[in-house]
């Protein structure tokens, strides 16, 4: 398919000059979708990257009006409100940032037009409306009215062609702000010019969701690594016991094939080769470690043995760039989280001999925060299923309607 574009073909906000900042009005969509509980935000990690953007707006004295969603709203909802998000970020900006009282509509826009340079409004939640998660185009020139300028900093929506993601884009000069910028300059570098050996390290439950990612890597990589709960996938492909682990039995044949292409490719395919086994995945012990061949019938995988970590740091010994997207094991189980934390070890240490590491995707970039070694790597990716089908080859819509340099 085609290359994903790089950053680098798109206008990003250091491409504005200071005429088109100083006094201006400027939407940013920023992906404030942060986890709430009882109303508090527990982990601000999505504001926090978002806040580079913020202030180099400010400081070129910018309207800042910022735009997000939050969950998944059925219409206006108290508890989808981003009253909290207003409130952490005038903390974090040493600032008011006032929270609008809706997304569109004369309130919102007398409440911009009064606006100062430097100022900051929050829009409220996008998704209140319907027609966000449509692209509906009356609702995208709406949202585009408010203001003069459109940077797109959510690279966690950056795979759905949205309103406020797309659709605003089309109606004003559309940048990429630093986040985003970041994301796609870091990934597309890794996946265009690659440093080598490259190495990918793909994890999680099931094959079929990483199918695109998997064809699209092994035309790329040197080596592939597969972890997680696919790994039982392959095996029963080759024709192995596997007990009662996590299969995808109509996925067989898929799996004969991608091994069969990194075979054609010359791509060194690198399964376990010994396996913690146990009664299930939230059992406290492990009941053994067996080899891959000889998977106990009545009990399941659930995650790579000593000899595979230390095949692992063979493999991974000399990488220059490494994508680790997924789990190794059920890591959310301490007693079977050895195999992703070892990984995260020695990605780290790779990191420190000047590779370029890049984490992607929920569980994985969930398991390095966990263990607190999101800062040890080059590359912490903010997006889920932007990240993936990043990594799948795929255009991702948000990106694709910025304008071109």
């Amino acid at each position: 398919g085609p290359m994903p574009a790089t950053a680098l073909s798109k206008r990003s906000i250091e491409d504005l000059s200071q005429d088109e900042l100083a006094n201006k009005r400027v939407l940013v969509r920023a992906d404030f979708n942060v986890p709430l509980k009882d109303g508090q935000i527990t982990d601000d990690t999505r504001i926090r990257a978002t806040l580079p953007t913020i202030r180099y707006l400010i400081d070129r004295n910018a309207k800042v009006i910022l735009a997000s969603h939050l969950g998944r709203p059925k219409g206006k909802s108290p508890e989808t409100s981003l009253a909290p998000v207003a409130k952490r970020l005038s903390e974090l900006l040493g600032r008011e940032v006032k929270l609008a009282p809706d997304v569109i509509g004369d309130e919102v826009t007398s409440l911009v037009h009064g606006m100062k340079a430097g100022d900051v409004v929050l829009l409220e939640n996008v998704r209140w409306y319907p027609e966000e998660e449509k692209n509906d185009p009356e609702f995208a020139k709406q949202l585009a009215e408010l203001a003069e300028v459109y940077v797109n900093d959510a690279f966690g929506t950056a795979h759905r062609a949205h309103a406020s993601t797309a659709g605003v884009a089309k109606h004003l000069p559309a940048v990429a702000g630093f986040l985003l910028h970041k994301e796609i300059d870091v990934m597309g570098k890794a996946l265009e010019a690659p440093e080598r050996p490259f190495v990918a390290i793909i994890g999680g439950s099931k094959v079929s969701s990483k199918i695109g990612v998997l064809k699209n890597l092994i035309d790329k990589v040197d080596r592939l690594v597969i972890g997680g709960g696919m790994i039982f996938t392959f095996l029963k492909a080759q024709g192995l016991e596997v007990g009662k682990s996590l299969v995808e039995d109509d996925k067989l044949d898929l799996a004969r094939d991608l091994m069969k292409r990194a075979k054609e490719k010359g791509v060194e395919f690198v399964l376990p080769l010994d396996i913690l086994v146990a009664k299930s995945i939230t059992s406290e012990v492990a009941e053994d470690t067996v080899d891959i061949a000889a998977i106990p019938a009545d009990l399941m995988g659930v995650d790579v043995g000593p000899l595979t970590i230390d095949r692992l740091k063979q493999v991974l010994g000399d990488a220059k760039t490494v994508i680790w997207n997924g789990p190794m094991g059920v890591f959310e189980n301490p007693a079977f989280a050895e195999g992703t934390r070892a990984v995260a070890q020695i990605l780290a240490d790779r990191t420190a001999h000047g590779a370029i590491t890049i984490v992607g995707g929920g569980d994985s970039v969930a398991a390095v925060e966990s263990m607190g070694l999101a800062d040890k790597f080059t590359h912490v990716s903010t997006g889920g299923g932007a990240s993936l089908e990043f990594l799948e080859g795929l255009e991702l819509p948000g990106v694709a309607a910025l304008s071109a340099k």
